[in-house]
């Protein structure tokens, strides 16, 4: 029993002296998240966020009429994103008649299916429309357009794909062999309509505030919230690719 009682001691103290230790360090943490989360509420309501976000988008812009159109996918379908990048990428491809559209997505036929099904609906005929499937990430999505077609390596590629994932995109096809890549960043559709309401007038309560004329408040700040999630996510990824040697 004296054996056990003094193992019991020992994992005991060893239990005290780590909990000393973890007190100053979570303390620590909860300050630095806290600072973090600070900083962020104050960065929603100026426009940094969006500038950061439109700054990404416009990285590698498109500045003459490219030979090839390249739908980088991987959201799924139907989804908002995947839909926002077909919708581009079919009215660019009206526009360049010539153009082949090369769709891009990990190894899932019935999203693909799906994908060229919506290309199709929107006016692409379907012998313009290559399918590749066998990518889980960029730079996989850029290799894999290189081995399918190495003959448009030299061509000049139209990447549509989301705007956050614009700089990398590019710097990625770029890297794996492409000569002249650009970006037709897929950007949502702005509304410019009044979306104020009267707050009395649908039963809102007296002692609630009223923000019925303020979108900033009931919008604006928590887009921008999302929007710096988003930048924060892609410029991780950057990093990642950049200490990889992939851009």
């Amino acid at each position: 029993m004296s054996k056990w009682r003094e193992v019991g001691n020992t994992l005991a103290m060893l239990l005290r002296g780590a909990g000393g230790l973890m007190k100053p360090l979570s303390r620590a943490v909860l300050l630095v998240c806290g600072a973090v989360l600070l900083v962020m509420v104050v960065l929603a309501f100026t426009r940094l966020p969006f500038d950061a976000h439109r700054a990404l988008g416009l990285s590698g812009e498109c500045r003459e009429a490219p030979e090839v159109v390249v739908v980088l996918g991987g959201s799924g379908m139907p989804s908002g994103p995947e839909l926002l990048r077909l919708q581009h990428a079919a009215a660019l491809a009206n526009v360049l008649i010539e153009a082949p559209v090369i769709v891009v997505h990990p190894p899932d036929t019935g999203v693909m299916r799906l994908m060229v099904a919506e290309l199709v609906l929107r006016g692409v005929a379907p012998a313009r429309i290559h399918p590749v499937l066998k990518c889980a990430n960029t730079r996989e999505q850029a290799f894999a357009v290189h081995c399918a077609f190495p003959r448009f390596a030299g061509s000049s590629i139209a990447l549509v794909t989301a705007p956050e994932n614009m700089y990398r995109s590019v710097r990625t096809f770029e890297k794996v062999g492409f000569s002249a890549v650009c970006g037709e960043p897929a950007w949502d559709n702005p509304m410019f309509i009044d979306l104020d309401y009267t707050h009395r007038g649908i039963g809102g309560k007296d002692w609630v505030p009223d923000v019925s004329d303020d979108t900033g408040i009931r919008y604006t700040f928590w887009n921008y919230l999302k929007l710096e999630i988003t930048c924060l996510r892609e410029y991780a990824a950057i990093t990642y690719y950049w200490l990889n040697d992939w851009i």
